[in-house]
């Protein structure tokens, strides 16, 4: 039985879609994977990898693109299932970026969504903030939005076998620091002792 949101999409539409959900299906796209359900070509759902060097790094970001009736003429509406700490998201998920508002064009796919939304998570546009407060925080308090979209990311997009890899990063790279920061204080003590001998 098709759902609703089948119905209401045309079927050279779904022709389309189908053909660029089975494409990206097979293709692999770094830190993307596109969840396909064979009874709703219109449900494109996808998990994004957070990008290294983010705060998101370490989380599994699920995105769901929702198609209007004249899809591909409009954009699609496109929401974080995961919740997530950015200042592009809203509090129901989601998503503002120029790329499915102003900047739409009919020929950009939904791979050039998914990038667009993977680029994001590495570069967020606090001028166009949803979550005004992460916008807010981005721009002034970067150490402070750092800290929350991580603690986001450890709770809601990281858990793997009951404790996140972020986390366990996090406390790995703290046990390398305390050992960096002992022999740190061991030579510092050894310079500090020859330039006095040296006196």
């Amino acid at each position: 039985m098709m759902s609703n949101n089948m119905e209401n999409v045309a079927p050279q539409v779904m022709k389309v879609v189908a053909r660029q959900v089975q494409t990206l299906a097979q293709e692999k796209m770094e830190g993307i994977t596109v969840c396909i359900n064979e009874d709703d070509m219109t449900d494109i759902q996808a998990v994004i990898d957070g990008p290294p060097g983010t705060p998101y790094q370490g989380g599994q970001f699920r995105i769901k693109l929702v198609l209007s009736k004249d899809f591909p003429a409009s954009a699609p509406k496109a929401f974080f299932l995961t919740k997530i700490f950015h200042p592009n998201v809203g509090g129901n998920g989601e998503i503002c970026v120029n790329t499915l508002k102003k900047d739409w064009k009919p020929d950009l796919g939904i791979k050039h969504i998914l990038l667009t939304i993977k680029c994001l998570l590495i570069v967020p546009n606090p001028e166009s903030a949803l979550n005004e407060e992460a916008g807010k925080l981005l721009l002034e308090q970067y150490d402070t939005y750092s800290s929350r979209a991580k603690l986001y990311t450890e709770i809601h997009a990281g858990m793997k076998g009951g404790k996140s890899d972020v986390s366990r990063k996090r406390s790995d790279n703290a046990d390398q620091a305390g050992s960096k920061d002992d022999r740190k204080g061991k030579l510092m003590s050894k310079d500090k002792k020859r330039t006095l001998k040296r006196l």
